[in-house]
């Protein structure tokens, strides 16, 4: 849907993908070693900046591009990393990376969105890895991963993802960043609430 709209930048998303995959894969070995309080409390404070930045309309440098292959590598790895360990999507962490580099907002989230893909095959089959001790397929369930919650929420996400796109392309960029920043602020206490 996002293609369709012409809103995926191919570059970053190429320059990025690598990283990610690198970097959810690794961090699934580490997320079962953490306490995920320390998690919840960084994933909670970074969402807090991003979010008065956003509502504050605090916008980056005018020049301010995105920097070199390597560094988009990089910034990948860890977005990757800090994804799979907060069990969250990587757009929570890129379309902030994407617009603080002067990235419209409809674009940093459709280029989020196709980089969502890779973010969630490396992470599922690290999760799968980690946990096969715990795998018992009478209760449906594959390392740390459950089945039947992959299905049903990939078939609602089938139907409901478009919409979304919809939604998004037809809102005004002001109202599309600050409903981000709202959702950000949800999904923060929500976290910070679930490990507490």
């Amino acid at each position: 849907a996002h293609y369709a709209k012409d809103v995926v930048i191919w570059d970053i998303f190429r320059n990025m993908t690598g990283g990610f995959i690198l970097g959810t894969f690794l961090a699934t070995f580490l997320d079962a070693r953490l306490d995920s309080i320390y998690l919840a409390l960084f994933f909670t404070v970074f969402m807090s900046v991003v979010t008065v930045r956003t509502v504050l309309d605090i916008k980056p440098k005018p020049d301010k591009k995105i920097p070199s292959t390597a560094n988009v590598f990089g910034a990948g790895t860890i977005i990757g990393a800090i994804s799979a360990m907060m069990s969250v999507g990587g757009g929570a962490f890129t379309v902030p990376y994407l617009t603080a580099h002067n990235i419209d907002i409809k674009k940093a989230i459709g280029t989020s969105a196709a980089i969502g893909f890779p973010i969630a095959l490396s992470g599922t089959i690290g999760f799968m890895i980690n946990g096969w001790s715990e795998t018992t397929l009478d209760s449906w369930q594959m390392g740390y991963v459950y089945l039947p919650a992959v299905l049903f929420v990939s078939i609602m996400g089938a139907f409901t993802a478009p919409l979304g796109v919809r939604v998004a392309h037809s809102l005004p960029t002001d109202i599309l960043k600050k409903l981000f920043a709202l959702l950000l602020v949800v999904l923060s206490f929500k976290m910070l609430f679930s490990v507490m």
